[in-house]
């Protein structure tokens, strides 16, 4: 039997780290192989109706799961994610003169956000804006800059054009996820000394590879044993974990995603059963 691994093409690159695995596990003697999707709510679907039996999921996706699973009278779990999707956190900034000292400061302001689905430049940022009593189309305006719907986020296009508009003068704050902060003021996108941080995110997790019920349990232990026995110190390891922007895989944990579930729960982005309710969300 062999293994068949989903995963969403957000960025050409996803073929490339793909086929890498596939050899990897290959040669260690694992009978695998991977399907592409071009949206994260169809490979949820895929994955708890068993058609695929583990998932690359962000976030989102894996909430989602969790709910469609249940639903179906199924369990999931999350068998191992990236050393590199583990606490992390969002920021909010502004413009380095701007007279905004608090979250509070920005009621009747313009703020610029990732794509709507984006759990680090969409979920929870605006769970942290209505924290601080800030409600878009209330007392602060959103503007979502929606590159790639049904990416979650993994596009990070949407970020780059919310610190743009930022920059430009055209949005008085944006939110992007921590690590992007660092790369966009390390290539200049945001000029240093250009952007302060107003405020950030609890810690929180991302994306973790998925598996269910419907998996046969024998190759999905083996697929973890693999991957945990990764070693950066081996060079034939460390380019495929290179390419997927990581040092060391380590064990699923859900922990990291509880303000997530929360934020979904208060915009009724996905029903308690997994069904998509959010208003005007279709990839």
């Amino acid at each position: 039997m062999t293994l068949v691994l989903g995963a969403v093409a957000h960025d050409p690159k996803v073929v490339t780290v793909w086929t890498a695995l596939r050899t990897w596990l290959r040669e260690r003697g694992l009978p695998v192989d991977f399907v592409l999707y071009s949206h994260y709510e169809l490979q949820v679907e895929e994955l708890v109706a068993g058609r695929v039996h583990a998932a690359w999921n962000s976030p989102l996706a894996w909430i989602r799961t969790e709910r469609l699973a249940k639903a179906a009278g199924r369990s999931a779990w999350p068998l191992v994610m990236r050393d590199s999707d583990q606490d992390l956190t969002s920021v909010i900034l502004v413009r380095r003169d701007s007279p905004y000292e608090k979250t509070t400061d920005l009621a009747e302001h313009t703020i610029g956000l990732g794509a709507v689905d984006s759990p680090q430049a969409g979920l929870l940022p605006r769970a942290l804006l209505r924290d601080s009593g800030l409600v878009p189309g209330e007392n602060i305006t959103v503007r979502h800059f929606d590159e790639g719907a049904g990416l979650h986020g993994n596009d990070d296009t949407a970020e780059r054009a919310a610190a743009a508009a930022l920059l430009a003068g055209s949005v008085d704050a944006a939110a992007v996820i921590d690590l992007n902060h660092l790369i966009f003021t390390r290539e200049n996108t945001l000029p240093p000394r250009s952007t302060r941080v107003l405020t950030r995110t609890a810690p929180y997790d991302l994306g973790n590879v998925t598996v269910g019920t419907t998996a046969p349990a024998e190759l999905v232990e083996r697929l973890r044993g693999l991957l945990l026995s990764m070693n950066y110190s081996n060079p034939a390891d460390r380019h495929l974990l290179d390419l997927q922007d990581m040092v060391m895989w380590r064990h699923g944990r859900t922990r990291g995603y509880q303000q997530l579930a929360a934020s979904v729960d208060a915009e009724g982005f996905y029903s308690t059963d997994g069904a998509i309710t959010a208003e005007g969300y279709r990839p």
